[in-house]
């Protein structure tokens, strides 16, 4: 390993591993060395296709630049077995994720998996365990847990005049899937992508819930498929619930067939937030909020609502790619990595984030009951 360059491999090549090449370019201190699939052909497509828009380069200490290619493998071990890759990114579906982490760890690789993290509960902590024990740092691909915002963010809901106490989280994510969508994509197969939209877009909502109430589990959910995919063992829409051990609630909806939206409200007793793009921000240059106030007016038979609104906002980097959130992600991880250190935070808010998810389906075959964690 070099003191400078985190050399990274990639374990799938599905579209969003294009979007991490990208991201591992931008970093400043990554470059992708190797891609495998099963198919070397596919392998090599992918990196002629990435190559293309974002060529990856080698930067070094006097401040050159050297274009590299990484090489293209038809095997996934022979890929951990190479001597010139330091760190993973495993894009590969969740049935397959938790053989692979576990190869990694055993072949001394540090990873970055794709969420959901895994089928069950269990895989996820044995898998966290692996890394743990080998040395080695495992993260799941939540972009919006590096962004700029958050941390500000955390200052809006800690304000005791314009914010309060928080009492109540909600979220939204979803998108409509095309005619064709239960029957070509692998998110509505049981066999690769059995949570389906709970673990593709629920995972998020999760997440973003346990941010915000400070990494704490909730001691109860309540969750429910309104539809189902594959036979009925595929949630395709959910709507879950979540109550806290101060009084704190949360809930979400996740769906593979409303319109695009990925909506956060944060209500606190004094006022309240909201954020339209807290998965995705719309501007890679700046991500945004909103708090409210509202107030209500009493003059006999008059009653009305003033509001006080304010936006905020975050400027990540001109370009809007330097330091975006998913860049970000891949420059702090590489950061471990080369000064060796192991943050138990990714691993460990990875597997609470799937503690949660499976409450959740254990809930939605007991008819929705409350299910304690």
């Amino acid at each position: 390993m070099t003191k400078s360059i985190c050399r990274w491999g990639i374990l799938g090549a599905a579209n969003i591993a294009r979007k991490n090449w990208k991201a591992i370019r931008m970093s400043g201190n990554g470059v992708v060395a190797a891609v495998a699939s099963r198919d070397v052909q596919r392998a090599e497509a992918f990196i002629h296709d990435c190559s293309l828009e974002c060529p990856p380069v080698i930067t070094g200490p006097d401040g050159s630049a050297e274009l590299t290619r990484p090489e293209a493998i038809g095997d996934y071990q022979a890929l951990l077995n190479r001597d010139d890759i330091d760190a993973v990114y495993i894009a590969l579906p969740t049935t397959h994720r938790k053989k692979w982490v576990l190869a990694a760890a055993a072949a001394g690789k540090h990873v970055i998996a794709e969420k959901p993290f895994a089928v069950h509960a269990e895989d996820a902590i044995e898998m966290a365990d692996a890394c743990r024990e080998a040395g080695v740092n495992l993260m799941d691909g939540v972009m919006f847990d590096h962004s700029s915002r958050l941390p500000e963010l955390k200052h809006t809901l800690t304000d005791p005049v314009a914010f309060g106490d928080l009492k109540r989280i909600q979220t939204h994510f979803s998108f409509c899937g095309d005619d064709s969508f239960e029957e070509a994509n692998i998110r509505a197969s049981a066999d690769l992508e059995p949570h389906g939209a709970l673990g593709d877009l629920g995972w998020y909502c999760i997440r973003f819930t346990l941010w915000a109430a400070g990494d704490r589990l909730p001691t109860a959910v309540s969750g429910q498929s309104t539809v189902r995919l594959d036979d009925g063992r595929v949630p395709g829409e959910f709507q879950g619930e979540m109550r806290f051990d101060d009084g704190l609630t949360a809930g979400f909806f996740c769906s593979f067939f409303c319109v695009n939206q990925q909506t956060a409200t944060l209500s606190g007793n004094r006022g309240y937030a909201t954020l339209n793009d807290f998965v995705l921000p719309f501007s890679g240059s700046e991500s945004s909020w909103e708090t409210h106030q509202h107030e209500l007016f009493i003059d006999n038979c008059r009653w009305n609502f003033g509001e006080h609104s304010r936006k905020h906002g975050v400027t990540e980097h001109a370009s809007g790619e330097a330091d975006s959130q998913e860049t970000r992600m891949f420059r702090h991880f590489a950061d471990e990595v080369l000064h060796r250190r192991v943050e138990a935070r990714s691993s460990e808010i990875a597997v609470k984030t799937q503690q949660v998810l499976d409450a959740l389906r254990r809930s939605d075959a007991d008819e929705s009951r409350w299910v304690k964690l």
